[in-house]
């Protein structure tokens, strides 16, 4: 029995995978050029990646003042 993997290989490599993977291609693109999406990408990012001061113990959703 093939593996739920091999299957995503084979519907990828048929003519309608290949069409699907064009069209959400060239849907994430159109998306990528909209500046409302791309700014919520950054707002997003600036979150994950800056937000609350580091990545110590404690730091994370929620985490706040020590007292």
């Amino acid at each position: 029995m093939a593996s739920l993997f091999n299957k995503v290989v084979q519907f990828a490599n048929s003519p309608k995978g290949k069409q699907a993977i064009r069209q959400a291609t060239d849907k994430a693109q159109q998306l990528a050029k909209d500046p409302k999406t791309r700014a919520k990408i950054d707002d997003v990012r600036r979150r994950v990646q800056g937000g609350r001061g580091g990545n110590g113990p404690g730091a994370g959703p929620g985490a706040g003042p020590v007292r």
